[in-house]
């Protein structure tokens, strides 16, 4: 087990393996498919990011509806993969790690090792039990997107598990092999 303060830095995260379970504690942000594309598509034209991308966490989700009192709705990962062709823009503005659930492509893991970063995935199905670890949540950007708009996140002790670390490591496909050593 692995303790994490995000925004993180290199330092932080360098021994991070394949496998590892990390808590986070700190900010993170929220960007699903739409907010991706509108990101991707603002740093190509040189628009103002609200939020500082150097260091930072992204997670892969879009929250229910926030019921009166709480911080935040249901917040559990959704599927990964379908950020892969917006990860290089981010991970070349310094992002760090990235949180969601599921396999990704050859070229995002490749990714991960030119800009030294990691990949951690989230148990799907369990939104309930990560919205606890959420102790602030705010839309910062693309609010007109809803679910998908992009939040700034303080957590604590946020749990999740290595599976793509910044050295080739996948514990996806170590599992395939037989466990991690």
């Amino acid at each position: 087990m692995k303790k994490i303060t995000s925004p993180v830095n290199l330092n932080e995260i360098k021994d991070l393996k394949a496998g590892d379970i990390v808590y986070i504690t700190g900010t993170i942000y929220t960007a699903r498919d739409a907010a991706h594309k509108r990101l991707v598509n603002d740093l190509k034209n040189h628009k103002k990011i609200k939020f500082d991308l150097k260091n930072s966490t992204i997670y892969y989700v879009g929250p229910t509806p926030t019921a009166p009192g709480d911080v935040i709705g249901s917040a559990g990962p959704t599927t990964s993969y379908r950020m892969d062709p917006y990860a290089e823009p981010l991970l070349k503005e310094g992002v760090k790690m990235m949180i969601g659930k599921g396999d990704r492509s050859k070229e995002y893991k490749d990714l991960l090792v030119k800009y030294q970063a990691v990949y951690i995935s989230c148990i799907g199905g369990t939104g309930a039990l990560i919205k606890k670890s959420i102790t602030d949540a705010k839309v910062i950007m693309y609010e007109d997107l809803d679910a998908e708009a992009i939040r700034e996140l303080h957590v604590k002790d946020f749990y999740g598990v290595v599976v793509y670390d910044m050295h080739g490591g996948d514990l996806f496909e170590a599992n395939r092999k037989g466990g991690v050593k």
